[in-house]
């Protein structure tokens, strides 16, 4: 099927959200670089999500989820097929004894729309700037918190385009992964089970960590975030800067000089000279240490 069919279809079926083609991907994440998909669909309801998953399915066609961009580099050949931003389904409240909040609502306003309902457990997430969805896929965490602390469940699509509830043992939480990495499912909906707690010291502790995180992280620039994960009894951002590599350039992107965890992109950089970079610093962390870093951040898409 060619991309114009694809988008015909999808727009029967999308009536609520939006469907676009060749959509320039470097406009929708935090590096600001990647190439175009060849459909981009979002929807406004989770009716409307079972119908592109479904249709996907059954038409054959690849389908990439994407939040708001913020811990994946898309490579400069783009992604082919479907990419399924999640960005309109953002409604979040209060039902029963948990909070819930959709796979597209961003995980800072889920933790400060707790506070105003005097909410303690999602402080942590005060800073993480990604989405519910991205959140509950990498089981994100900062600052001794992490998500697997504090859900209670999740609603996914599984690949049949079903609607299914998922919890306890189910999810598979380790560090910086769950079950749904596994690609069988949809993030839709996170279910938070909190405890009431004191305003003031909530805010308080908010108010500390973003401290932190501003004075700490280089966000005057573009970037995916952290880029690796921590290895066992080690920082990666330590390795980098004990490995002289602060301030290394590939083309546009660079090692921060503020973060050495972070990549930044400082000059128009191009996918494959932050993927490059990413490379070099591994290479040469190996090399000084003999520890081989893991990315953190999802890359994907074409050369």
């Amino acid at each position: 099927m060619n991309i114009s069919t694809i988008q015909a279809d999808l727009q029967q079926l999308v009536t609520a959200g939006k469907v676009t083609s060749h959509e320039e991907l470097k406009n929708h994440v935090f590096t600001r670089m990647g190439g175009q998909a060849d459909i981009l669909a979002a929807p406004a309801t989770y009716d409307e999500l079972q119908k592109i998953v479904t249709y996907a399915q059954q038409q054959g066609i690849a389908l990439t989820v994407l939040g708001n961009g913020s811990n994946v580099i898309i490579r400069d050949g783009g992604v082919r097929g479907i990419v399924l931003q999640t960005s309109d389904l953002a409604d979040m409240g209060i039902r029963g004894s948990l909070l819930y909040a959709q796979c597209g609502a961003k995980i800072i306003d889920v933790s400060r729309y707790a506070l105003t309902q005097e909410l303690t457990g999602l402080e942590f997430a005060c800073g993480i700037p990604g989405t519910v969805g991205g959140a509950l896929y990498m089981n994100a965490g900062a600052y001794g918190g992490e998500i697997k602390d504090v859900l209670d469940s999740a609603l996914a699509v599984n690949k049949a385009g079903q609607i299914v509830t998922l919890q306890g043992d189910e999810l598979q939480w380790g560090y910086r992964k769950s079950v749904f990495a596994s690609g069988e499912y949809i993030i839709l909906e996170a279910r938070f089970s909190l405890t009431a707690g004191d305003p003031a010291a909530i805010k308080a502790s908010m108010d500390e960590l973003t401290f932190l995180r501003e004075s700490k992280q280089p966000l005057e620039y573009p970037s995916c975030g952290s880029v690796f994960k921590r290895p066992p009894g080690r920082y990666a951002g330590q390795l980098i800067q004990e490995s002289g590599l602060q301030g290394t350039r590939i083309g546009g992107a660079e090692v921060s000089r503020k973060h050495a965890g972070f990549i930044v992109n400082a000059d128009h950089a191009t996918a494959s000279d932050y993927i490059g970079l990413i490379h070099h610093v591994r290479a040469a962390v190996m090399d000084k240490f003999g520890i081989e870093l893991e990315t953190e951040v999802e890359i994907i898409g074409e050369e």
